[in-house]
């Protein structure tokens, strides 16, 4: 009897251990067994990673919350934690950062894949300013051929960050195609998301179309195309308006009725109180980097809906 006791137990144990271990090797999310790292450029790329990878990937952001993607610099640590990525995710729209420091990026782990995010989107021309007497002896528009550079914020329109995580996506299935069943399950899943973000923005801005709104820094062409507004800079490319320009602003915002001037954090405020004060109106602040990305599109909306002339 003790016998057959202690032959049970050990086949008893050697069965639960068998399980264990095949337990273990259904867990693993990548072929090294550990979770796949993946490098972004800005916040809301880490939302459409995350969104897409779920428990599977380590994102790390280059441009951490608060800084310039205009201006940042990469510190050293994080060119040490590049050499761990399996795949890095670049906006790929004309970004300056990524003007400045992709192909170092690239240099330090060659072997990562890079996926670009802007890939079948169709980018926008940046607007432009006149700067006093060019406009006298130039007809100036919102062309390309004034500025000679593209609207790189393409995230700022849902339809948009649609094509940014299919992209994302991809790139996901490529490098680990094991859990590509999970990856196509939640993409499915957040662009029905959007697709209801974007259902709503359309409702709360029914009306509005035609309507203008000031930023100082440009960030939202592609979410103004998208909903027939128009966007009036007070700032491009990095430059203040000069003293022709702000009156120019000024006359506007009166011949349009605009009340409010839409601020991003961390950029200058000097410029944007000037003309809220001239108008008789208020500086607001919105934020198109935030990593929240439907509630941010959501909160932004309220915000433009409210200050739209």
């Amino acid at each position: 009897m003790n016998r057959r006791k202690l032959v049970s137990v050990v086949f008893i144990l050697i069965c639960i251990a068998f399980a264990g271990g095949c337990v273990d090797e259904q867990e693993v999310s990548s072929p090294s067994g550990e979770d796949l790292v993946v490098v972004v450029s800005i916040l809301p790329e880490a939302e459409f990673v995350e969104q897409v990878a779920g428990d599977h990937v380590d994102v790390t952001v280059m441009v951490p919350p608060g800084a310039d993607p205009h201006s940042y610099e990469v510190t050293t640590g994080q060119l040490k934690e590049l050499n761990d990525a399996d795949m890095y995710v670049k906006v790929g729209s004309g970004l300056s950062f990524e003007t400045v420091w992709m192909d170092r990026l690239i240099a330090v782990n060659p072997d990562m894949l890079v996926v670009d995010a802007s890939e079948g989107i169709q980018l926008r021309a940046m607007e432009s300013h006149s700067h006093d007497a060019y406009e006298e002896d130039h007809e100036v528009g919102n062309d390309h051929e004034n500025t000679g550079s593209w609207d790189p914020h393409i995230w700022t329109s849902p339809q948009n960050a649609k094509i940014m995580v299919e992209n994302i996506y991809e790139g996901l299935v490529e490098v680990d195609p094991g859990n590509a069943e999970t990856y196509t399950h939640n993409r499915d899943a957040y662009i029905a998301e959007l697709d209801a973000a974007d259902a709503n923005i359309r409702e709360v801005l029914a009306g509005h179309e035609g309507s203008s709104f000031i930023v100082y820094h440009p960030a939202w062409g592609y979410f103004a195309d998208e909903y027939g507004l128009e966007q009036i800079s007070v700032e491009i490319e990095g430059k203040e308006p000069s003293v022709k320009d702000m009156q120019r602003l000024i006359d506007t915002a009166k011949e349009k009725g605009i009340k409010v001037i839409f601020v991003q954090l961390g950029f200058s405020t000097t410029s944007t109180q000037a003309i809220a004060d001239e108008i008789g109106g208020e500086v607001v602040e919105v934020d198109p980097l935030a990593k929240d990305y439907i509630a941010n599109l959501a909160n932004v909306t309220a915000a433009f809906e409210k200050g739209l002339a």
